[in-house]
């Protein structure tokens, strides 16, 4: 290995530097090299949404605050198909939702709904034998989680049940 340091050995002077006498910061530093405050940031104009906003955002509030509903009846009513087409139904809404969002004119109250949906969508005892739509459905409340909350890491998604023998399909 090649050191291109110092090769001799340490001069020592003697004993330690005697500083009792010292002042220390008796006097200021100059004006020019103090620290100073940050100044504060001009504040622009607060945000007033227009009424169409306002009106988008209730919309989606209540298509959000009925849609575990709408998804349960639909389950009722045509059962798994009707998971599978209410699941279409809702990556629109998903889609909707990106768009406002995007513009930046999602409120947080319809944030904060939307959450609250996808929890409640997947609370729903839905008897699903086709793993398929699961995936699906827990895929669309994913989607609209990251596009949401993208930190955020969730562990109620249901779990596929595959069976394991293939021989069980006759």
């Amino acid at each position: 290995m090649n050191y291109a340091g110092k090769m001799t050995d340490v001069v020592d002077f003697g004993g330690e530097a005697d500083y009792d006498n010292m002042e220390w910061f008796k006097e200021a530093p100059p004006e020019h090299l103090r620290p100073r405050a940050p100044t504060p940031e001009p504040v622009g104009t607060p945000y007033v949404p227009g009424s169409a906003v306002i009106d988008q955002n209730e919309a989606f509030e209540f298509a959000l605050s009925a849609a575990p509903n709408v998804l349960y009846a639909r389950y009722k009513q045509y059962g798994q198909l009707g998971v599978l087409a209410w699941c279409a139904e809702f990556g629109e809404l998903i889609d909707n939702l990106k768009e406002l969002g995007f513009a930046g004119n999602m409120f947080v109250s319809t944030r904060t709904q939307a959450l609250k949906t996808c929890e409640e969508i997947l609370k729903l005892r839905l008897e699903i034998e086709m793993q398929i739509i699961m995936l699906y459905l827990s895929s669309q409340v994913a989607r609209l989680r990251r596009f949401l909350d993208g930190e955020r890491t969730w562990d109620d998604y249901p779990v596929p049940s595959f069976p394991l023998d293939p021989n069980s399909y006759k």
